[in-house]
């Protein structure tokens, strides 16, 4: 799949966990030969420890990435809340892909206008500067969550606003492309709750869950970098692009993880703003949702942006993480695939070693 080629790209927090496994797989010429690969994030620190990453994998079995990043990757402090440092950088970007975000659901409870900020303000302020400037971006790519679905949560709320903002970019932008990619728990990411149990095994136990019949779906990180991929290559303008994907009851994550140790699990309550099921394409969408394959595409509601397009609805009902369950078996599976059991020998402090 040759889908980057020649192309500059602008990953915006690139330096979470979606960023960095993104990086890699573009260095690695699995997607195509970019042209260059501009990390924006507002921590020096976790730039640093990126680009140190890189710079020490010298060893043969490193050399295409090790070489790629000395020609093509490219680190830049800013803030998407900063009209002025974003704007001068979107020059020359052919892509955007924003993974710029507060994500953590407590976090965004406690300080709601922080979330609007950076969630809201820091989209609208790609759609102004690619506007007022007259920017030849090719596409702009939102990463979404499923908590923008009827969302209860300001988290959620902010994410669906940033839906929005990109959707209708496309009438004030009609040169660039905004489309949105909106996915599950991603396994494994930072601040999820597979590293939240490896260290509460780790350390003995116990090991908390919020209530006992939650469900998530479940994603790793390099399905949604193929989501990305998928929307980029075939989304057409306003579309929000949703995974088909698996989902389970979180305690069932939790037993699977702990196996056989003598582990006690508690039951903490709901956090503040959490679902007990996750909802990605709710009843209103759902009459304007296509199948693509492994994917769902959302199309917009605005007629200006949805044109003369013709929907086939693949859904009838709301698409919900306590629809289909995986059992005991098929999640230990699934966690086993992706080397997420404890002993894994590639899974260490909430990130993977590669």
């Amino acid at each position: 799949m040759q889908t980057f080629d020649g192309k500059t790209l602008l990953i915006t927090g690139g330096t979470g966990s979606m960023g960095k496994t993104l990086t890699r797989r573009l260095l690695s010429g699995e997607l195509g030969e970019p042209e260059r690969i501009i990390i924006f994030s507002r921590d020096e620190a976790k730039q640093h420890f990126m680009r140190v990453d890189y710079q020490n994998r010298a060893a043969a079995t490193d050399e295409i990435i090790f070489q790629n990043f000395k020609q093509k990757l490219e680190f830049r402090i800013g803030d998407v809340r900063d009209y002025a440092s974003l704007a001068s950088t979107l020059r020359d970007v052919d892509i955007v892909i924003n993974a710029a975000a507060m994500k953590q659901v407590p976090t965004c409870e406690y300080y709601p206008f922080e979330a609007v900020r950076t969630n809201v303000q820091g989209a609208e302020n790609i759609v102004r500067a690619i506007r007022e400037h007259d920017l030849p971006v090719e596409a702009v790519i939102g990463v979404s969550t499923d908590k923008a679905c009827k969302p209860v949560n300001v988290m959620g709320m902010t994410k669906a606003l940033q839906e929005r903002v990109f959707i209708q970019a496309n009438m004030r932008c009609p040169q660039t492309r905004f489309i949105c990619t909106r996915y599950g728990n991603v396994l494994a990411s930072r601040g999820s709750v597979i590293p939240l149990f490896h260290e509460q095994i780790r350390n003995g136990g116990p090991v908390t869950l919020t209530t006992l019949n939650m469900t998530r779906f479940l994603l790793s990180l390099e399905d949604a970098v193929d989501l990305v991929a998928a929307a980029y290559l075939h989304a057409n303008p306003g579309e929000v692009w949703v995974p088909r994907a698996p989902a389970t009851l979180v305690m069932s994550i939790a037993r699977v993880l702990i196996g056989t140790r003598p582990i006690q699990t508690i039951v903490t309550g709901i956090r503040p703003g959490e679902k007990t099921h996750e909802i990605m394409i709710s009843d209103e969408e759902a009459p304007r949702t296509e199948d693509r394959g492994k994917y769902y595409a959302i199309s917009p509601m605005l007629p200006e942006v949805m044109g003369d397009r013709i929907i086939q609805p693949a859904l009838t009902k709301e698409y919900s993480s306590a629809d289909i369950l995986m059992n005991l078996e098929e999640t230990e599976a699934l966690l086993r695939a992706r080397r997420l059991l404890v002993d894994e020998p590639q899974f260490a402090g909430g990130e993977f070693l590669r």
